[in-house]
């Protein structure tokens, strides 16, 4: 089998049009500026969130396989540079969601990029937040970390998330078929977030510096901005 041939049937071979070295260096990027925006909410304070947070999970999980798999529909070379925006599509309805689902249980000042990162990120590469978040009975501890840090856990994830969506793009090929695959997996990955994002909001969230010290709450050394 020629070296050509080895490049297009082996997984762990890309396309010339990308490299996971630069899609991972990309990703990471798109996640830093990503978590330094906290979306506003239109939603109101519930007596009954966790009801309101489960359909909200749905409505989300519904329009992130729309999108996902929309733009997973262009076959060949053009699927592949569809990934980043898909990515970047997707987050924007998960993270959407996490605002939401803060703002229904009345604890959307509570936000800040390191709870944005864990909601978003924490069933992609759990290991990555061992140096940002510690978990103390019911408490889940976020501490307050330097902008390296943010950017080594940051750099973890992307790695994960270029891997699987590389993977993914393989199918892209197969247009139909890999369009199918892209939305059933945004569906499912839209609804951890979710989940990761309820979990939070049932537990008693503390902030602490680096050296576990605690911190007033609000203090940020790189802070979040809203969007609305």
């Amino acid at each position: 089998m020629t070296e050509s041939n080895e490049t297009s049937t082996s997984g762990t071979h890309l396309p010339a049009v990308i490299g996971q070295d630069d899609a991972s260096n990309r990703v990471t990027r798109a996640i830093l500026d990503f978590i330094s925006r906290i979306p506003d909410s239109k939603v109101h304070s519930q007596n009954d969130p966790e009801t309101e947070a489960r359909r909200l999970a749905k409505r989300a999980a519904q329009r992130a396989a729309i999108t996902a798999g929309s733009l997973a529909l262009p076959p060949g070379p053009l699927g592949w540079l569809t990934i980043l925006p898909e990515l970047i599509s997707i987050w924007k309805i998960q993270a959407q969601l996490v605002s939401d689902i803060a703002a229904a249980y009345g604890r959307h000042t509570e936000l800040g990029r390191e709870q944005m990162l864990w909601c978003l990120f924490r069933h992609t590469s759990a290991q990555a937040f061992r140096d940002l978040v510690v978990r103390l009975g019911d408490r889940l501890i976020f501490r307050r970390v330097s902008y390296g840090v943010i950017e080594r856990v940051a750099k973890q994830i992307g790695v994960k998330v270029t891997q699987r969506a590389l993977g993914e793009g393989l199918s892209r090929w197969m247009p139909l078929i890999g369009a199918i695959g892209v939305g059933g997996y945004a569906y499912y990955d839209t609804r951890q977030v979710a989940a990761t994002t309820l979990a939070m909001l049932k537990s008693e969230i503390g902030m602490a510096d680096e050296n576990n010290d605690p911190v007033q709450a609000g203090t940020r050394e790189i802070p979040a901005t809203r969007t609305h």
